[in-house]
């Protein structure tokens, strides 16, 4: 009788305890977002702080949990497939070789910069290069939800970040490879980074090209399967499949989400997809802003040598990707290649990803944990402000779709 009561008790207790954290993060999140709304601020600097008050560097109120990170990993997931609803192929075919000029430039300069600095503070090789690869990071969720947020992502240089950002994101990949495989034997192997490369390629290529065109012949397909009432379960299930896949070959999943978006979008003229996915890009992607700003210790950072650490590298990481990203879209005209180039400047959940794999492989010591973490936070919320202040004036390339719901 004892365990026939004992287990419902335990089950519900911890229910109960998972259901508190998400209603606390989403309620941070949305008190966030009301006061920078009323102030005129951007909404996702809200977010992030509301994170911050109710995480463990403040009131303590939520600890990062595997369930509230698993709504993060949603929240940008459905960020960035809302982001491709609002991009067409053609788009992006329009500054594709722009886009793959900043994302390399912002990549190569920040991973030298960072391996320079931490050779510099007297760190070994290894945790030089986990320090390069968070610096050569770039968060397309901060940036694209920003360019929502300013009705400006469909401008030209809202395209060419986020095609940017792919690039970024598969020279990452290989940085990474080859941070991990120094920490582990002191080596790399090359053919492993080769062949994670040439996936990567074919599995944007293909998709990208080969989706959209599948759509664009048959646009109603979405709604053909009989156990939909409308096309957007298909339309999630491709998000979700797309993501994971993604993930599986290194990937972050949200390319693959945002690469679902792509394809879906050729049928935004022959259903109400957009709308039908507004109310999960209002729901998810607050819980990922306020997971950032809960996974920040600010206890690691009161020391005045952490603190100076902090300042020094989140000039040098902003530093590093404005001004190669800038240079490389000077074609945009200044104000533009300004956008792109503060665009790039996020590092969000990347760079933190990034660091813990460092700390976990047993190269970053707790310190450079928190600084990474901490100028992830900063180059986060210093861009919003500054994409603001540049976006006035800057208008979309064409009418601009309605805002979201979180808008």
């Amino acid at each position: 009788m004892d365990i026939a009561f004992t287990l419902p008790l335990a089950a519900t207790s911890d229910t109960a305890g998972v259901l508190t954290d998400l209603f606390l993060v989403l309620l941070a999140a949305k008190l966030g977002d009301e006061v920078f709304r009323r102030i005129g601020q951007p909404v996702i600097v809200g977010e992030i702080l509301g994170g911050i008050l109710i995480g463990p560097s403040i009131l303590g109120l939520v600890e990062v949990g595997e369930v509230l990170r698993v709504f993060s990993e949603l929240g940008v997931v459905f960020l960035l497939f809302w982001v491709g609803l609002e991009t067409r192929l053609s788009e992006m075919r329009a500054v594709g070789r722009i886009a793959v000029t900043v994302g390399s430039a912002g990549v190569v300069l920040p991973f030298l910069v960072g391996i320079g600095l931490g050779l510099a503070l007297g760190e070994s090789t290894e945790t030089s290069v986990f320090l390069g690869a968070a610096l050569a990071a770039t968060s397309a969720g901060i940036t694209s939800a920003t360019f929502l947020d300013l009705g400006i992502a469909r401008s030209r240089a809202a395209r060419t970040v986020l095609g940017a950002a792919v690039v970024d994101d598969i020279l990452a990949l290989i940085l990474l490879s080859v941070a991990v495989g120094m920490a582990a034997d002191g080596g790399v192997d090359a053919s492993k980074i080769v062949l994670a490369l040439a996936i990567a390629i074919a599995f944007v290529g293909f998709v990208a090209l080969g989706g959209t065109q599948l759509l664009q012949r048959r646009p109603k397909l979405l709604q053909a399967p009989r156990f939909a009432a409308s096309p957007l379960l298909p339309a999630v299930l491709l998000c979700l499949g797309l993501a994971a896949f993604s993930a599986s070959i290194g990937l972050a999943a949200l390319i693959g989400a945002f690469l679902a978006g792509m394809i879906v979008a050729e049928t935004k003229d022959h259903t109400s997809i957009e709308e039908e996915v507004r109310p999960l890009y209002a729901f998810f992607p607050p819980f990922f802003f306020a997971f950032i700003g809960i996974e920040l210790d600010l206890g690691a950072l009161l020391d005045g040598h952490a603190l100076l650490l902090l300042g020094a590298i989140t000039v040098l990481a902003a530093a590093a990707k404005l001004v190669p990203a800038y240079l490389a879209a000077r074609g945009l005209g200044k104000r533009e290649a300004a956008i792109v180039g503060i665009g790039m400047i996020p590092r969000g959940e990347v760079g933190i990803v990034i660091a813990s794999i460092g700390a976990a492989e047993g190269v970053v010591d707790a310190e450079l944990f928190a600084v990474v973490v901490g100028m992830s936070i900063l180059t986060t919320l210093l861009a919003p402000f500054a994409l603001k202040r540049l976006s006035r004036g800057a208008g979309p390339a064409r009418p601009a779709a309605p805002q979201p719901a979180r808008r």
